[in-house]
C-alpha cells in the first residue's frame, strides 16, 4: 500500500520576486525562498510556489485561508492593495466581493501570475 512521510501543494507563478513581495508584504505570510522556488510556511504546513516561464494561472482556487472574521479580512486586504474579485450569476458576490449565500462566506482575489486565492469565514457568525 502506498505510505508518503510528508505532502504539500505547490503552484506556479511566472514572476518569483513579484510572488515574494506580495506573500510577504501583502499577506504577511513567512516565506523562504530556494534556488527552485518559495517556500510559504503556514502553521505546520507549507505550500512551494514556483517559477514557470509559460506560466498560466489556474481556473480554479489554489490556496484558501481559512479566517474568523471574513468582514475584517477583507477590508484588512483592500487596505493592502488586495482587490478581490466580483461575480454574478450562479456564484454572485456583493460589493465587497463575498460571497454569502450557501456554504461558508468567502472572497476570491489573484496573486501577481493571476492565480486565484480565497479567504474563507467557517461557519456563519
Amino acid at each position: 500500500m502506498f505510505k508518503a512521510n510528508e505532502a504539500f501543494a505547490s503552484f506556479s507563478v511566472n514572476d518569483l520576486q513579484r510572488a515574494r513581495e506580495f506573500y510577504t508584504q501583502k499577506l504577511g505570510l513567512d516565506v523562504s525562498e530556494s534556488t527552485e522556488g518559495l517556500d510559504v510556511h503556514l502553521g505546520g504546513e507549507r505550500v512551494f510556489i514556483y517559477p514557470k516561464p509559460n506560466h498560466t494561472p489556474a481556473s480554479f482556487t489554489v490556496l484558501n485561508f481559512i479566517v474568523d472574521d471574513i468582514e475584517t479580512a477583507v477590508d484588512e486586504l483592500n487596505n493592502l492593495g488586495v482587490r478581490f474579485e466580483k461575480y454574478e450569476g450562479e456564484i454572485k458576490t456583493d460589493e465587497k466581493g463575498i460571497h454569502r449565500n450557501e456554504g461558508p462566506m468567502i472572497a476570491w482575489f489573484k496573486d501577481p501570475a493571476g492565480n486565484i486565492l480565497s479567504v474563507l469565514q467557517s461557519g456563519n457568525k
